[in-house]
């Protein structure tokens, strides 16, 4: 399924939620891995809790972390 503005073929994802040891963490589009979380749902609950920011941040802060994201990776 298309995400909101995409459009043609459905592009490949990648499961953005992973396990270190007895952690959780997800990985966001911007680069950046996040945790730890103690379960899996605190993990996806944190995941929409970051999507819902950025999608009402201002484009300078997303900038930022778009930056910081691709100088850690």
């Amino acid at each position: 399924m298309n995400r909101t503005g995409e459009n043609g073929n459905v592009p490949g994802r990648s499961n953005r939620f992973f396990q270190k040891g007895d952690y959780w963490y997800y990985s966001t589009r911007e680069g950046v891995d996040i945790g730890p979380f103690d379960t899996f749902q605190e993990a996806e609950t944190g995941a929409s809790d970051f999507i819902d920011f950025i999608i009402h941040a201002e484009p300078s802060v997303v900038e930022t972390l778009e930056k910081y994201g691709r100088a850690a990776a």
